[in-house]
């Protein structure tokens, strides 16, 4: 409970650092993907209640929905298309300040406004996609790519 009141009152850069420290200590025993998957999606969205909050896996030539916090969502995303197929074929960071200005943007929903994407590597090769949406626009910055890049670096699946 200490921990939960402390997240709520933090900044940004406090409430991720919290957050690192809580996703490393949960994933160290565990040894499967989905569930590691499955339990950081929720930790994210219950800190920082973001709309969607959720993995795409690579699944041959396309990412296939994975676990994942929110409103029901687009199964299958082919390579390169929207911001989650770009950020996998570019192998890099993507953050949206407006979804509707993103070329090719898949709207699994209209409420969404802005959207931060982060690909989970496993040697060499993107395996998945950490997909964060928001309801507000510009939610997303460089101090969110940073922790997020953190964060599902821990994943290690």
């Amino acid at each position: 409970m200490a921990e939960q009141l402390i997240i709520a009152q933090g900044g940004k850069e406090e409430k991720y650092a919290l957050l690192a420290e809580q996703v490393a200590a949960l994933v160290a025993g565990e040894s499967d993907c989905v569930a590691k998957m499955a339990n950081v999606a929720a930790m994210i969205h219950e800190t920082f209640d973001f709309f969607w909050t959720g993995f795409y896996r690579v699944v041959g030539d396309e990412l296939v929905l994975g676990p994942f916090q929110g409103p029901l969502a687009c199964s299958r995303i082919a390579y390169g298309r929207g911001v989650c197929g770009t950020a996998w074929q570019e192998g890099r960071t993507l953050v949206v300040e407006d979804v509707e200005q993103f070329p090719g943007h898949i709207a699994c929903s209209s409420l969404s406004r802005s959207e931060v994407v982060v690909p989970v590597w496993k040697a060499g090769e993107v395996v998945a996609v950490l997909d964060i949406d928001s309801a507000e626009l510009a939610t997303f910055d460089t101090i969110d790519a940073k922790w997020l890049e953190r964060i599902v670096a821990l994943l290690d699946i």
